[in-house]
């Protein structure tokens, strides 16, 4: 771990490869897991306010679930999550030709909203937890990414470059920008 302003960055953020590769993982990060997608509290507000804008692009079982339970809920560790259906699908995945993605970022990409999809499915396979004053930004290398950590290799990408917009978005460009300074003086050494 390396101490970046109010951060503990994981070395694996600059020394591991990756690029999202949904033809081979097919969007399994949608589906898998022992929760829905973790959600920071304004989201909450965010996602309740666009509601009826996301509608259209949720499939019927997942409106269905929307009715009964609303869309977040607190999971086993009292942490804020998306409903899932059947515990497996994020209330919030459509699949399209066989690959799952978001109906909140189908939105966004239609021009519906300006939020664009929960910043932790943003951030991942980036997880970020507390670690006293500090927030651990961990990379969380689970099987369903083997195919992106692959092309992520094949490609030379850095799982911080791949993230760039991301890490923005929850940091901040100086932030981005002077973890990338830390990366090149690393990779010096």
């Amino acid at each position: 771990m390396l101490l970046h302003e109010n951060t503990l960055v994981s070395l694996d953020l600059l020394e591991k490869e990756f690029v999202c590769n949904l033809s081979a993982c097919k969007g399994a990060c949608c589906v898998e897991g022992d929760s829905g997608a973790p959600l920071e509290e304004s989201e909450i507000e965010i996602i309740a306010n666009n509601l009826e804008e996301i509608k259209p692009f949720m499939e019927a079982a997942a409106l269905k679930l929307l009715e009964a339970k609303g869309f977040y809920e607190k999971d086993t560790d009292g942490d804020l999550v998306t409903n899932c259906l059947n515990g497996k699908e994020c209330i919030f995945a459509i699949t399209e030709n066989g690959v799952y993605r978001c109906s909140i970022e189908k939105a966004n990409e239609a021009g519906k909203i300006d939020f664009k999809k929960p910043v932790s499915c943003h951030l991942y396979p980036v997880r970020i937890s507390k670690t006293g004053d500090y927030d651990a930004v961990n990379f969380s290398k689970w099987e369903i990414c083997s195919p992106a950590c692959e092309l992520g290799a094949s490609l030379k990408v850095p799982v911080y470059k791949f993230l760039k917009d991301s890490l923005i978005r929850r940091f901040g460009e100086e932030w981005y920008e002077g973890l990338d300074e830390i990366a090149k003086e690393y990779a010096m050494r």
